[in-house]
Formats: C-alpha cells, structure tokens, sequence
C-alpha cells in the first residue's frame, strides 16, 4: 500500500520530484521519477535534492534562483512596461533583497524564511521590507511560470507584512519656508530642489508628475501636467489654475533656467529634467543636513508636500482638490488637518 501523499513537504519542489515523509514525523527523503525510468534516491536535503534534479536535467545551478530570476525579469516585456519610477524603486528593493535570497532557488523559499526576512533581516526598515518581498513574490511568481517553481510563499497570505503606519501630520509653512531659505542661502542646484518643493506645495503635483515639466506647459493662466498613476487605457491631463504665488514661482524659475521657452521647468546642471534617483539624492542629503543644523525641527518627505497642498485647499476653500482616481484617497491619506467641518441644520 503506497504512503499517502504528504503535500506540505511536496510544496515547492520541481516537477516530477516526490517528497517522503519518514515514520518519525520529522525526517523527509526525496526522489525523482525520470520519464520512463526507475525513481532515483535524492537523499533528505531538500536544497541539495532540487540542485541533483537540475543537474540531470542538463540546466546549470544558478537556474531558478532569486538571482537569475532578477536577470530574466528585467530582459521581460513585463520590466519594458514599467515606469521609470518603478524600474527605480525596484532596482533599489534589490540591493537589500539579492545578498540575502539571491542564491536561493525560487523553489526552495518558505513562508518562514519570508517571515524571517521581514521580522530579522530587516527589522530596521519595515516598511521597505515590505515592498522588497513583493518583488521577490515576483520572482516567484515568474519562476513558477517558468517551470522552475510551483508554490510562492509571499502570496495568498501566507505571511503578514509588517504594520505600516500612513503619515498623519503635514508639514507646517514654517518649516517649508525655513528648508527653502536654507536652500537659498546655499545657493547652485540647491535653489531648484526647493523650488520644486513650493512647486509641489502650491500645486499639489507628485515629483514623478513636476520633474519631466518643460515650459510649453506651464503658461501664465495655467499649468498643464500628465497625471503620473492613471486608470488603465484613460489618459488625464492636470489643469492647475495659475495663482498670484504660482506665477511668482515661475518668474523666479524662468529667471534661473538657461530656456525659459522650452527647457525643463526644473532643469540639472545639464539643463535636463532631473531624474527620479538623482532628485531623491538631493532631496534627502538637504533634508538630514536641515534636520542636523536644527534648520528644520520636523522632518517631511517630498510626498508631504502633497498633503500639504490637501489640508490647505481643504481650509481655503472648504473642498478637498482632484488629486486622485479615488476620492477617497485624498480624504483618507492627504487631507490631515484632523477635522470635519459640516455646517448645522
């Protein structure tokens, strides 16, 4: 009578391979079933019994694992697809994530090394942790498509991310005004990074959206900006209505730009729009040198310019602004002053 089949222990391993849990409960063996032959004895390591099945199959050791799975994705019509912004951030999830499971097969990966990763190998950054697995459920994802796999660990719920929680204080003009004479007072390139910053402030733009602005979009009535995240096969366009410190914004920036006609509105030392990675650099290095002089007592990111530009539309004009697909979004996460207003029977 044949042993029932064990799925848990058969979960992850290649195809035509078999998982043989031992009668005391803890040990297991393996084997693999060539076509038309008899079953050939892998021994009890898991890792090693998928890298001897790989290696009668003619394929090298590195097929399979994180590593040259990374290499396969960015070679994908997939990868083409992405955004640059998201090709960025990828790129960046990698860093963290290839020293530790690169030369892991995509096969061999449980829940409890996802866990693991989340909880220890990353303790010190939870949040980004949490965008790093979802690349590497990816990966995993591709290698399953790719024969090379069959159970991903970082789906379904098998494992729960790390709490994350939404910023709920924007910055005060305060400390924008103090970050921009800082700015100022440096001088160069420094001048256009928070320039960029009032941008964001009074418009309400993500940097994605304010960086690759040229001057045939921005006009003395209104500012014209493609809307970075957009509903699938709808294109939209942002008409932001020229106010009286907009428009003192872009005197100060036409004065600064080399092409005040057609160049980039926030151009490098190239004259070229910044990049997505090359403006974070910048953005970063003046903000811990604000925070250590004191300069600036609360620290705020780029992206809390935009909840700015919310919780001050909110109270000037009792609405909350076209931000986003959902509505919703924009009361939930950038509206943060913290009251409702409704007006009495």
């Amino acid at each position: 009578m044949n042993k029932p089949r064990d799925r848990a222990t058969a979960a992850g391993l290649l195809p035509r391979m078999e998982a043989r849990p031992w009668s005391d409960g803890k040990t297991v063996s393996y084997r693999y079933h060539p076509v038309g032959g008899k079953p050939l004895a892998l021994g009890t390591d898991r890792a090693d019994a998928i890298r001897k099945v790989l290696e009668l199959n003619g394929k090298t050791e590195d097929v399979g694992t994180v590593s040259r799975l990374w290499a396969h994705y960015k070679a994908s019509p997939a990868w083409a697809s992405l955004r640059e912004r998201t090709q960025a951030d990828y790129e960046s999830y990698s860093e963290s994530l290839l020293p530790v499971f690169g030369d892991v097969h995509a096969s061999v990966i449980t829940a409890p090394d996802v866990a693991r990763y989340l909880r220890i190998e990353r303790a010190q950054a939870p949040v980004r942790a949490n965008r790093e697995v979802a690349l590497l459920g990816n990966l995993i994802g591709l290698a399953i498509e790719r024969g090379e796999a069959t159970h991903n660990p970082c789906r379904g719920g098998q494992v729960a991310r790390n709490r994350e929680r939404p910023r709920t204080v924007a910055p005060e003009r305060e400390q924008i005004d103090a970050l921009v004479n800082h700015a100022n007072s440096k001088g160069g390139q420094w001048r256009i990074i928070v320039m960029a910053a009032e941008f964001a402030a009074l418009a309400g733009s993500r940097q994605a959206e304010l960086l690759p602005l040229h001057w045939p979009q921005f006009g003395m009535d209104e500012v014209r900006i493609r809307r970075a995240k957009q509903r699938l096969g709808v294109e939209k366009v942002e008409r932001v209505a020229a106010s009286a410190a907009l428009l003192e914004l872009r005197g100060r920036l036409q004065a600064f730009s080399a092409d005040g006609k057609l160049g980039a509105v926030f151009p490098n030392r190239r004259g070229n729009p910044y990049t997505s990675s090359g403006f974070a650099a910048m953005w970063g290095k003046l903000m811990r040198e604000a925070v250590a002089a004191m300069i600036v007592t609360r620290r705020f990111t780029f992206h809390d310019l935009r909840a700015y530009y919310a919780t001050e539309h909110k109270a000037r004009t009792g609405s909350l602004p076209d931000l986003h697909v959902n509505p919703g979004t924009t009361a939930k996460v950038y509206e943060r002053s913290g009251v409702a207003r409704r007006n009495a029977l």
